[in-house]
């Protein structure tokens, strides 16, 4: 499994090194229009290539934005248009899984205009926001304005990181790809073991009931 994800990051690393400012923009356009495809290997990446010369800081910063936003921008509409139905139906074809959408919904039903500022920082929910904000139909304004906000600091931090990390980049993920290996395995095991328990009770309350 280990093989699999590594051979994910070297697509999207070789993707983004050929394209330049339009590959960071691509890369952060389907990140935040709910394709899991990890700013945390988009935006070092950036980074690293601003240290090689390839493009600037300020380049892969603007870059990394306007992806963020056009990428945030199709999402909002998609729950816009779509609702909480067509999300529920469609989603599991691009992955977006209903508990992580749920858990960015919960987030912004409590918190409002808050919550796209600030979930633009957490894990999960930064990438998901999105969608309830389209599907509650937030002001587009304030949704721009505090998604920008939100998102620049969290570019900038780990594009930065990349800058000065550089060559070493590639040689630092890997060790954390092998460790989310053995997370994966755990809750592939963990949902194996909870589906057969969840049949074992069904199976018994039917014995139950017809007895």
């Amino acid at each position: 499994m280990f093989d699999f994800f590594k051979q994910i990051v070297s697509s999207v690393i070789t993707f983004i090194s050929s394209f330049g400012y339009l590959g960071i923009a691509a890369g952060m356009a389907f990140e935040s229009a709910c394709i899991p495809l990890p700013s945390e290997i988009i935006l070092p990446l950036a980074g690293t290539m601003a240290a090689s010369g390839v493009v600037t800081i300020l380049g892969a910063n603007i870059a990394a934005a306007a992806g963020s936003i056009l990428g945030s921008l199709i999402a909002y509409f998609v729950g816009y248009y779509g609702g909480r139905p067509f999300i529920f139906k469609y989603g599991k074809y691009v992955l977006i899984s209903k508990d992580n959408f749920l858990k960015a919904e919960k987030t912004f039903n409590r918190y409002g205009g808050t919550a796209v500022l600030v979930g633009r920082l957490l894990p999960i929910v930064r990438t998901y926001i999105s969608l309830p904000a389209g599907i509650a139909k937030f002001n587009i304004k304030r949704f721009l304005m505090f998604s920008m906000i939100g998102m620049i600091p969290w570019n900038f931090t780990l594009i930065m990181l990349g800058y000065y990390l550089g060559q070493n980049f590639q040689a630092i993920i890997e060790p954390v790809f092998s460790k989310f290996e053995y997370v994966v395995l755990a809750l592939l095991i963990l949902l194996v073991v909870v589906f057969f328990i969840r049949n074992a009770a069904k199976k018994r309350s039917r014995t139950k009931n017809e007895g």
